[in-house]
């Protein structure tokens, strides 16, 4: 049978899809685009994967199809043409603190293979090199000394230890040999030696003494070498006569510190397994810790003023400790009403953490002070004992508000044992290897490559292999634009966008061919500079044989497709149908297509005519966490302004970790770990602080648009008012799924069955009771405008704004909704099954339906996700708007259309990582555009930005800053935790008379 040429598609009706019929071409670049709800993921993911991976499952055998996940068939009637499918979206990436992106992209296996195979092991107490030779290999590097060495073959007796050891020397004598060394100097076995009782010593036999020539006996070297081993328990030194002690041993193990090595293994450079993991943190590299910034409030305020509010918790901090602390203030005299900064470092390093330093003022009566502290832990230690010995979740929970991870005191965040850390190749340890960013670990790994190698030919031989797999893999993440990040990074760390860039990378190194790769939008988060490597990087998988289709809005990644489909024309009940199809040029000439109307140039989103000027700015002073390199920024208050630059630059760590943080600090006063600044101005110009970002609204299929925004309370409050409802005594619970009453309780309130099949797939079906509606027929004889309370959960955001027009606090909800670009999306479609950015949207419009008080300041990163261009046109008007009610909006964003519309552009640079984390231009787009920075380049080849650089804004000279520059931290006034500090979990409860007892209040 020939094989197809095209994936042949008919009758395709999963979600919103239309009965559709269409062929996609095999072995090409595919992009589906289309307005957000037109059915894009539907045609990629519900459909062609979804259909792909079932048939792949049931061609396995019926043993094997038992322990895989059960595929739904799509709702389709038929599909010719399909390969084995491989998803790649933004959700796979995994929470498990243990996985890192070495170990999701298999290099650091590679890693532990290479180390294990050629590393040098050293000790990890003296940090001196530990070989494992046998007799062969010591007789050969003898015989590769330079001719002419004179040397010694001793064999170690005595090792640093006390005594006169006449026994030892008599044995030695008894043995038949004729000299000595002892505490390095050389004795005739004859003569004789005394030895202080009471001090160390170190007695080594000389087995022999030879010098190198050509003619040199290699059997008396070999005899010579193992009588050494056999007197000195697998242990020789080679004494070179005005030359350096070489030592030889048969074990792993430093002679000198009496530490013996295991063998080494590649699981030895595991921290998921107790053979190579730290054992105090267990490989995870870090242990929860009580934050001294988080339960100190404000450093500017005092105790009477709640700066340390949590004292006062009853449920954190037990009334003996409460009365404790107290009483030590009082006994020193210390000012309630003096701002806790200023308070002595001393004075709250016992506070805290119940401990007198050197430092401590001698004033005090050091006597009375130790009577006070017998029971008092401290209280850091005190809550960290609470939370290992509670059984309470609740307590828990509160406690862990005020914890933070922090590097683990043992391997300092470097996750393996001591033991593990001290193999070295090429002059680094794994960790150290695994650190650098992708691209300096790539240089560094080519270093193998220079002539002279570094390594011996033995040492090439056995690493070539694995250097090749490891080289080719980096190069791989390096060439989808993540050559910044670095291989120790926790996958839970990244960005939806670079999890999916990763996974990309991963694929492309498994090297298959005939399958479909599906991608849902892989430029999320790429910078257009960063662009050109991922559209390479695609076409280099189409290029080995497989078909990639992607689920795109990137103009760039669009108009480098084989063939482009547009999904509309609208959105939800609107859309699902294929609008155009064809290449690029030919979707540019298609008057149907929206989109290529954008590609072509034909239609553009607008810029102001005018941009804002604001004179109150919120400036960051001195900030120094991840990359930054001790930057200033000012951010224009009451502007739209746009955070660009090229990935890896730092712009998330600048918003998020830092300015975020701050603010939710300072103006919501909750306890969040801000990142590390040295002051903040401007803060008191704002009133409010609102981040967006695009975390899931909920974790449930219960968790919907309805639920999260607030709109079914006043609904169901209304379906409770409806004459029928008042005369049956229905309250508004009666409306709710989630609780009994309304509910149907053969499904409790799901609205569908899920039924087991065994090796067959799962089968999901409605509720033989309520059919699908979630509610009993009581519920549901109750009508609004002749809509049950399930017909208006089934309705579009658009359609319910028509039924509730005359309802004003549900009706504003719903326009907000609708503002953002989410008309299509259905009232009660599950949480689960919204995008990142339909989550973050949902989000905004909360928000936007409270009350405005103006001086709010807004963060979103990166809201452009998942939008085609006219939704982009929708959510910059709802920006403007806020703007201009006199709110301030900062977005992290890479979308031109968006970065054209700010009112003030700052770009971080010049590159990712460690050559990053610098302001290298602010200023109005115009002037952004007349600049040769990454964004600029881009900026001026948009049509309606007019390079000036006259405009306002300045270029910024970047510095060569070193690595590990000097860094200024917040909060010096604190004292640093003691590292011999240990909470351990209590083995018995305190009784309540000795609990009463350690209570003691002068």
């Amino acid at each position: 049978m020939a094989k197809s040429s095209k994936i042949s598609i008919k009758g395709a009706r999963e979600h919103n899809l239309k009965n559709i019929n269409l062929e996609i071409p095999r072995e090409k670049f595919v992009v589906i685009t289309g307005v957000s709800g037109s059915g894009k993921s539907s045609l990629a993911f519900d459909t062609l994967y979804a259909e792909g991976q079932r048939r792949y499952v049931e061609s396995l055998s019926a043993y094997a199809r038992q322990f895989l996940g059960r595929m739904e068939k799509p709702d389709v009637d038929q599909i010719d043409g399909l390969s084995p499918s491989i998803s790649i979206d933004q959700k796979g990436v995994s929470r498990n603190p243990r996985s890192t992106v070495g170990t999701v992209t298999e290099i650091y296996d590679y890693f532990r293979l290479l180390y294990s195979r050629i590393g040098i092991p050293h000790c990890y107490s003296c940090g001196k090199r530990i070989e494992k030779q046998d007799v062969q290999k010591i007789v050969e590097n003898i015989c590769e000394y330079e001719d002419g060495t004179r040397f010694m073959i001793l064999s170690p007796i005595i090792r640093h230890m006390k005594g006169q050891h006449l026994n030892v020397i008599e044995k030695i004598k008894s043995e038949g040999f004729s000299r000595l060394r002892v505490d390095g100097d050389i004795f005739d076995i004859d003569e004789e030696i005394k030895l202080e009782k009471n001090k160390w010593h170190n007695i080594e036999i000389v087995i022999d003494r030879l010098i190198i020539d050509s003619n040199i006996d290699r059997k008396r070297v070999s005899s010579s070498v193992e009588t050494g081993l056999k007197y000195g328990n697998g242990v020789i030194y080679i004494d070179q006569i005005d030359g350096e002690e070489i030592i030889y041993s048969e074990d792993l193990a430093c002679t000198d510190c009496n530490i013996s090595l295991s063998e080494l293994e590649p699981r030895s450079f595991s921290f998921n397994t107790p053979f190579g993991a730290c054992s105090k943190c267990t490989g995870l590299g870090f242990s929860l810790e009580v934050d001294p910034n988080l339960i100190i409030r404000d450093p500017n305020l005092s105790i009477n003023e709640k700066g340390m509010e949590i004292v006062e918790d009853a449920r954190i901090v037990l009334s003996w400790q409460k009365n404790n602390f107290f009483s030590i203030l009082e006994e020193l005299k210390i000012d309630k009403n003096l701002p806790i900064k200023k308070i002595n470092k001393s004075i709250l390093n016992l506070l805290l953490y119940g401990i007198i330093d050197s430092e401590f003022p001698k004033e005090n009566n050091i006597d009375e002070l130790e009577f006070l502290i017998r029971y008092y832990d401290g209280l850091i230690p005190s809550i960290e004992k609470r939370y290992l010995n509670s059984d309470s979740e609740k307590i828990k929970e509160e406690i862990l508000k005020f914890m933070s991870e922090s590097p683990c005191s043992d391997c300092k965040g470097q996750r393996l044992k001591p033991e593990s850390l001290s193999v070295f190749v090429l002059g680094k340890n794994i960790m150290e290897a695994t650190g650098m960013s992708i691209l300096d670990c790539y240089n560094w790994i080519n270093i193998e490559e220079a002539h002279p190698s570094p390594l011996s030919l033995s040492e090439q031989k056995i690493s070539e292999e694995i250097f090749k797999e490891i080289n080719s893999r980096l190069s791989f993440l390096i060439e989808v634009g993540l050559g910044y990040i670095s291989l120790d990074r926790m996958s839970s760390t990244l960005s939806g966008g670079e999890g999916q860039r990763i996974r990309l990378a991963t694929q492309i190194g498994a090297g298959l061919t005939g399958v479909m790769y599906v991608c849902d939008e892989p430029s999320i988060g790429l910078h257009p500079i960063d662009n050109e490597k991922l559209i390479k990087t695609l076409i280099n998988l189409k290029d080995i044989g497989n078909t990639v289709i992607v689920v795109e809005h990137d103009e760039y990644v669009m108009k480098s497709a084989d063939q482009i489909i547009d999904m509309g024309p609208g959105a939800g009940s609107y859309g699902g149908n294929v609008i155009a199809q064809g290449s690029p040029s030919e979707i540019m000439k298609n008057k149907e297509s929206i989109t290529g109307s954008y590609l072509s140039g034909k239609k553009e989103i607008s810029v102001p005519k005018k941009r804002k000027k604001s004179k109150e700015r919120i400036e960051i002073i001195g900030a120094t966490e991840n990359n930054l390199k001790n930057i200033d920024v000012n951010i224009p208050l009451n502007n739209f302004v746009c955070v660009a630059g090229v990935s890896g630059s730092g712009k998330s760590t600048l918003i998020n970790d830092i300015l975020s943080k701050a603010l939710l600090k300072k103006i919501t006063k909750k306890s969040v770990k801000e990142g590390k600044y040295t002051e903040i101005k401007g803060i008191e110009n704002i009133d409010k602080i609102i981040v967006i970002d695009q975390s899931p609204i909920g974790r449930t299929p219960r968790s919907n648009p309805a639920t999260y925004t607030g709109l079914f309370t006043p609904i169901r409050e209304l379906f409770s008012k409806m004459p029928e409802a008042m005369s049956r005594g229905y309250k508004a619970g009666r409306f709710s799924f989630n609780v009994k009453g309304g509910r149907c309780e053969e499904c409790s309130g799901a609205g569908y069955k899920e039924i087991e099949m065994q090796f067959l797939p799962d089968v999901t079906i409605p509720c033989e009771i309520c059919k699908g509606k979630r509610y009993n027929n009581d519920a549901l004889e109750i009508k609004f405008k002749g809509e049950s309370i399930s017909d208006i959960l089934d309705k579009t955001v658009e359609d319910a704004i028509e039924i509730f027009e005359n309802i004003p606090n549900v009706k504003k909800k719903l326009e907000t909704l609708n503002n953002v670009g989410l008309g299509y999306i259905k009232l009660g479609q599950p949480a689960t099954t919204l995008s990142g950015g339909e989550a973050q949207r949902i989000k905004l419009s909360t928000e936007l339906a409270k009350r405005s008080t103006g001086n709010t300041f807004y963060i979103l990163d990166e809201p452009t996700t998942g939008l085609s261009f006219e939704d982009c046109s929708k959510l910059l008007n709802v920006l403007h708007a806020l703007v201009e009610n006199g709110n301030s909006v900062v977005v992290i964003e890479h979308h031109l259309d968006m970065i054209k519309n700010a009112d003030w552009i700052i770009e971080l640079g010049p590159e990712a990582g460690d050559k990053g984390g610098q302001i290298i231009s602010e200023g109005t787009p115009e002037f952004i555009a007349s600049t040769k920075t990454p964004t600029g380049i881009f900026l001026e080849q948009l049509n309606n930005i007019i390079k000036d650089k006259n405009a306002e804004g300045r270029l910024i000279k970047t510095k060569k800053i070193k690595k590990n520059n000097e860094k200024i931290i917040k909060n010096e006034f604190l004292p640093e935790r003691p590292k011999s500090l240990k909470i351990k979990r209590r083995k018995y409860t305190l009784s309540r008379w000795r609990r009463r007892r350690l209570s003691r209040v002068n």
